[in-house]
């Protein structure tokens, strides 16, 4: 007898964002992202990274539903879909603090 129905879908998309997140680059960017919108200039300036490298991993944020981007003008700025992916973040680094 099953207690409880486990969603497939559910799972699949939540591991999907997690592993969209879990790269040093992305992290870095979410960190950024958490405290105001930005475009991918901004970005790569303030990360130290070239701007190729900076649209692979916003463009592998946005397609895992972790980001959105919006047009102002030319620039294509990026903000956090769900601010409970700051949240989470905030967690493991609080984690990382009790060692």
């Amino acid at each position: 007898m099953k207690l409880y129905h486990i969603n497939q879908e559910k799972l699949e998309t939540a591991a999907s964002k997690l592993k969209a997140i879990s790269h040093p680059v992305r992290i870095a960017i979410l960190e950024l992202l958490s405290k105001e919108k930005m475009c991918v200039t901004d970005i790569y300036e303030q990360l130290g990274l070239g701007q190729a490298t900076t649209s692979h991993h916003l463009n592998i944020l946005r397609t895992n539903g972790v980001l959105i981007s919006k047009r102002h003008g030319k620039k294509k700025f990026y903000e956090i879909k769900h601010k409970a992916l700051v949240d989470i973040l905030d967690c493991i680094n609080r984690c990382q603090d009790d060692n």
